[in-house]
Formats: C-alpha cells, structure tokens, sequence
C-alpha cells in the first residue's frame, strides 16, 4: 500500500498474470495442421492416381487446360476458331509441334518398320490360297470319315471331289449296279442319305455358301407328260438339300438348288453312262458369292429405275439367275 497526502486512502496493488494458452494436451491448435496434412496427402495420392490412369494425350489436354498462354489457332480451317482441331487440309489448329493430318495420312496409315503395303491383288491371293488349303482340308476329312465307316466304304466309288472354278465339287454319281436313286424317281437309297449326311458333317463347319445341283443322263425321260429330265433333276436336287439341312447344314448357306437335266455330262462322249445321273454339291468361292451378290443387286437397281421411265415395264415372275 501507498501513503499519500492528508486524505488520502490506503490502495491495494493488484498484479495481473498472463496465461500462456494451447500447452499441453489441453489445445486444438494440432489438430488443424494435422488436417491440413491429411488433406494435403489425399490430394497427392489423388494426383498419383489421375497420372497413372490417363492416357498421353489426356495429359496434354490437362496440362493445356492450365497453361496461362494457350495457342491459338490463327487460321479458320479444322472445326473454325479457336483450338479448331485437326484439318486434313494443310492448314489447320495447330495441337503441338507436328504437322497437321494431310488427305493421305487420313486414308494410309503410316506402316510400322519391317511392314510391306499390301495391294488388293495381293489381299485376294492370299484369301484365295487360305480357302484353296481349307477346301483341301474338307476333301481329306470327307475321304476319312469314308475309310472309317465300313458301310460308306463300298460307296468311295460314289464320290468324286475336284477343285473347280467356283470352288470344292462333291459330286455323288451313280455306278453300273450302285444307283443313288431309283430310275426316275427322287426318292433316294437310304445309303444316299447316309453318305450326304457324312458329307454335311463336314462342310458345315467351313464359312462356305453351297451350290446343290441334279443332273440326269441323256436318256429321256418317258413317264408321264408334263414331267421331263429338267424336273427330275431338279427334284433330286431339292431333296438333298434336305437332307443337307436335316444333318446340321445352315438352311442360310445354301445360295441356290438347281435341276441341270442332261445339259452338263460328266462323262462326255456317253450321254447315258451311269456317272452322268449324279448330284453336285460345290462349295463356293467367297469371292464369287460376294461378286454375284454385287451383280444382283446392281440388276435390281436398274430394274427399279427402268420402271420408274418406263410404265409398261414389268419383272417377269419366275427369273433365275444361273452361276
């Protein structure tokens, strides 16, 4: 206390203490930080997975979006203004240092090292001799299952395979005393049958359409009017077909049955040599179905324009197109 003059009164001292605050467990200040670091590594970790999953150009793309003096396109061409994208034009927005896509390498891809243009031409031949070893592969797995079956072993006299223009020929001829049908019926043997069924086993695993065709000899055929070579054929024809479909054969692949009557011999010089009553199962080229298909429908165009200036114009009913 203080003496002060007359009057004067006896004052305490008060001494003020300052606390020191956020010692000791008692404070939060750590734990802000602390979540300033949790987050901080999130966004790291976030970071290292967004570089890990996106792609180069993706990277570009980021890393264009941020830069504080992006390019600019100063021409008009590509997709017109700004970061206009790629042209194939000379002119163009310019992505990065390298030209932009010209007409041929939009159309030709530039080829790897140690890779050789390959032509159409080229591209034909090859798919040719890929289809010529697989018809190859059908013929011996046909005489196979023929040596392996005892009952289809006597009728290897029956059938005859040869390569032909359109493609793989299975033909199933008659021999002297070994018909496959009974004379002027299309009823066949049952081991006619049999041994088409042997033969669908086989062709439908390959990719190939089918041509099934009936051809009789030159004798003429005599019962009844109305029905001739022509019909015969082309009935036994159809039901082979049957069979064909009833054996596992795709319907979808059959491209087309046809009754040739007497007008293709197998055996030239004699019209009525048992081997020219036969059956012809072809497997047809890829290449000839595909330029048939184009033909037809380039026909059924021109067809439709000529009825369009021509009113009197119409399709006859019943037109085939024979391969």
């Amino acid at each position: 206390m203080t003496k002060g003059g007359k009057g004067d009164e006896l004052r305490p001292i008060i001494i003020k203490k300052i606390k020191k605050g956020g010692g000791g467990h008692h404070g939060g200040a750590w734990k802000v930080a602390y979540a300033d670091f949790v987050t901080a590594m999130m966004a790291f970790f976030l970071l290292m997975w967004l570089l890990n999953v996106t792609t180069k150009e993706q990277k570009m793309g980021i890393a264009d979006y941020f830069d504080p003096n992006p390019k600019v396109s100063t021409t008009v061409s590509g997709a017109n203004g700004m970061l206009g994208g790629l042209s194939i034009s000379k002119e163009g927005a310019m992505v990065n240092n390298a030209s932009p896509i010209t007409p041929e390498q939009y159309q030709t891809p530039a080829l790897r090292p140690g890779e050789q243009k390959i032509t159409d031409e080229k591209l034909k031949e090859e798919i040719k001799k890929r289809e010529e070893a697989n018809f190859k592969k059908a013929e011996s797995a046909i005489k196979a299952a023929m040596a392996s079956s005892p009952e289809l072993k006597e009728l290897e006299k029956n059938l005859k395979m040869d390569m032909t223009p359109e493609g793989l020929r299975i033909q199933i001829v008659d021999q002297d005393g070994k018909p496959m049908f009974p004379s002027g019926s299309a009823e066949m043997y049952e081991r006619t049958q049999k041994l088409l069924t042997k033969v669908s086993e086989v062709i439908r695993k390959m990719p190939n359409e089918i041509s099934v065709r009936g051809h009789t000899d030159g004798v003429p055929y005599s019962k009844g009017k109305g029905y001739g070579n022509w019909e015969l054929s082309a009935d036994r024809a159809n039901a082979s077909r049957r069979v064909l479909v009833g054996a596992g054969f795709p319907e979808d692949r059959v491209n087309n049955v046809l009754g040739k009557a007497d007008k293709d011999h197998l055996v030239l010089n004699k019209p009525s040599d048992a081997q020219n009553r036969r059956i012809s199962i072809i497997l047809l080229r890829e290449e000839l179905v595909t330029q048939v298909g184009a033909n037809m429908s380039t026909k059924a165009v021109l067809e439709q324009e000529r009825a369009k200036t021509d009113p009197l114009y119409q399709k006859s009913s019943g037109s085939v197109d024979f391969p």
